[in-house]
């Protein structure tokens, strides 16, 4: 993708439970990739669809753009968001904040685990569950940048 999409994009960051050492996590990568405004998105759907991305739309959330991976690579979930976007801010700083902070790494682990077992393959379920840990992180994140 990175060469597919040359200098549109502006940066390609690994996100999601896999970019943080020793969490649980599927062994699914999770992808931002960032583009300076979201003027961009047409070009990069273009551009991803003649390497085998297909485009999923936003999927629910506004500015973040969702694209099916090719069949031929690993398993991976890619999204595409210009730079201010505020999902991919929320994206770095949580991730940020676990590499960080070990033990409330490990307090995350044990509830994704316990909603695994809880929702099976319910992954809306799974996902929605898990909502209120992560908010509570961001809540507490924008209060001490204040």
């Amino acid at each position: 993708m990175a060469s597919a999409l040359g200098p549109i994009a502006l940066d390609i960051v690994h996100i999601g439970s896999t970019s943080v050492p020793g969490l649980a996590a599927k062994p699914i990568v999770d992808v931002d990739v960032v583009v300076a405004a979201a003027t961009d998105i047409s070009r990069v759907v273009g551009t991803l669809s003649k390497v085998g991305y297909v485009y999923e739309g936003e999927k629910g959330v506004e500015g973040r753009h969702a694209f099916e991976q090719p069949r031929d690579l690993p398993p991976h979930h890619l999204y595409v968001c210009a730079s201010d976007n505020p999902e991919l801010k929320r994206h770095i700083a949580f991730r940020d904040f676990l590499r960080g902070n070990p033990e409330e790494a490990s307090a995350y682990a044990t509830l994704k685990k316990d909603l695994a077992d809880r929702f099976g393959s319910d992954r809306e379920g799974y996902t929605n569950a898990k909502s209120a840990f992560i908010a509570e992180v961001l809540s507490r994140l924008s209060r001490e940048s204040r």
